[in-house]
């Protein structure tokens, strides 16, 4: 390292926002993702061994995927290299990989290489990395907030174990922000600046499981606010709102009021009142209140609530779901209340819930009764004949129905579907009365 670059080094840390100086630089000061760096949990064990496999991390911005990596590069024994997937290119690649091996031929080291927003790699770029990974000339740490499943290729996923990170938790916020606030090595204790725990409960709240959020705000406000007459830089409700850009209307200290205000707006829509389903979703959506969770909220509605009354208002509401995602905020609140007038509005049943509800009963109880021979996969005989199974095959039949056993022959005339006298459930009633008198 010449002069240059480690002057930028030690430089580069004073500088650096606060969110990137409070990175842990050991397990224990890892905060949250208790799940996978546990003291029992695998990861952990591999971390402190050393004995690192490839592995990749995925779940929402700010959970911790580069500050576990970075723990990784402060305890390794490997050569720990860094690319970012967003400005790499093969130049950048290719210099990674020949390190490597003149690494792992002079010294029998072997490189930890972390890529961040792996998934933005086209699949030429991640298959470049496969032999590598493939003889252990490189152990890879890739870091996505994409499903891992469908953005990186299967074939480095078979040689990895996959790690989700789960959005941090409100308490897990809080003492973050206590560490950013009072922590003068790496915080901004040296500032003098306290925070009020209504101000501190807030951010947390409205951070919505991403630490870098609440950093970024804690560290706006210290910067630009005037001490108080008592020295010191007091970081308020009101402070806080103006950094994070929301206002403090919903969600009180305990959360009863997130709870609440979802509540009320589910049973709005349930209870057939649009009026004050759109009230309830306007103060959410006031609030900061994730348009996925509301989305999830409306599908949900949808099927236990409306069901077959309106078959139309599940397409509805995962509709809205794909849509809010790519509109995003302010118009996403359109596509919201559309999804919640229509369920609003929608005739009502909840048979299909109740219909799946009685099963589930019944199997978690251990009624698995034989599934009827006909109705079974097509299997041979020692010979390698396919046996007849006197399956009635519905299309040959007039309106494309026979009448034939279809549940276990224990559970013969039990009805799970019972279906309602509400909306298009009448014309499903209708429908199966005239099949079973058909029958009879």
């Amino acid at each position: 390292m010449d002069l240059l670059t480690y002057f930028n080094e030690q430089n580069k840390g004073k500088d650096s926002p606060l969110a990137a100086r409070l990175r842990p630089a050991t397990l224990d000061e890892v905060v949250g993702q208790q799940h996978i760096i546990g003291k029992d949990k695998l990861l952990y064990r591999a971390i402190k061994a050393d004995k690192l496999g490839s592995m990749i991390f995925y779940g929402p911005p700010g959970t911790g995927k580069t500050t576990i990596a970075k723990v990784i590069a402060n305890t390794t024994g490997a050569e720990f290299m860094q690319l970012n997937a967003t400005v790499a290119g093969k130049k950048d690649m290719e210099e990674v990989t020949a390190k490597a091996k003149e690494t792992r031929a002079m010294y029998d080291k072997k490189t930890i290489l972390f890529i961040d927003e792996i998934h933005r790699f086209n699949k030429g770029q991640q298959d470049y990395l496969l032999p590598f990974v493939e003889d252990g000339t490189l152990i890879l740490i890739g870091a996505t907030t994409e499903n891992p499943y469908f953005e990186v290729n299967r074939a480095l996923l078979s040689r990895s174990l996959i790690y989700e990170l789960k959005p941090l938790s409100a308490e897990d916020i809080r003492e973050l922000i206590r560490r950013a606030v009072y922590d003068e090595a790496k915080g901004m204790g040296s500032y003098d600046a306290v925070i009020d725990d209504d101000a501190a409960d807030f951010l947390a709240d409205m951070a919505n499981g991403d630490a870098r959020a609440a950093l970024n705000a804690v560290e706006l406000g210290i910067l630009t606010t005037d001490r108080s007459g008592d020295g010191k830089i007091h970081l308020s409700l009101d402070v806080v709102q103006e950094c994070i850009q929301k206002r403090a209307i919903k969600y009180d200290k305990t959360g009863d009021n997130h709870y609440d205000t979802i509540s009320a707006f589910i049973k709005s829509m349930r209870g057939s009142d649009p009026d004050a389903a759109v009230y309830y979703l306007a103060r959410m959506l006031e609030a900061g209140e994730d348009i996925k969770f509301i989305a999830r909220r409306i599908m949900i509605c949808a099927s236990e609530d409306v069901g077959m009354a309106d078959p139309q208002a599940l397409q509805v509401a995962v509709a809205a779901s794909l849509a809010v995602e790519r509109v995003g905020m302010p118009e996403a609140r359109i596509l919201l209340s559309q999804a919640a007038v229509h369920v609003a509005t929608a005739p009502k049943s909840n048979a299909s819930y109740l219909a799946i509800s009685e099963a589930m009963h019944m199997v978690e109880n251990g009624e698995t009764y034989p599934i009827p021979r006909h109705l079974q996969n097509v299997h041979a005989d020692s010979a390698g004949e396919e046996r007849e199974q006197g399956y009635l095959y519905a299309h040959d039949y007039p309106d494309h129905y026979v009448k034939q056993q279809y549940l276990p022959y224990e559970l013969n005339g039990h009805e799970f579907y019972k279906p309602s006298g509400n909306g298009y459930e009448v014309k499903i009633r209708e429908h199966m009365k005239k099949l079973k008198e058909r029958d009879s």
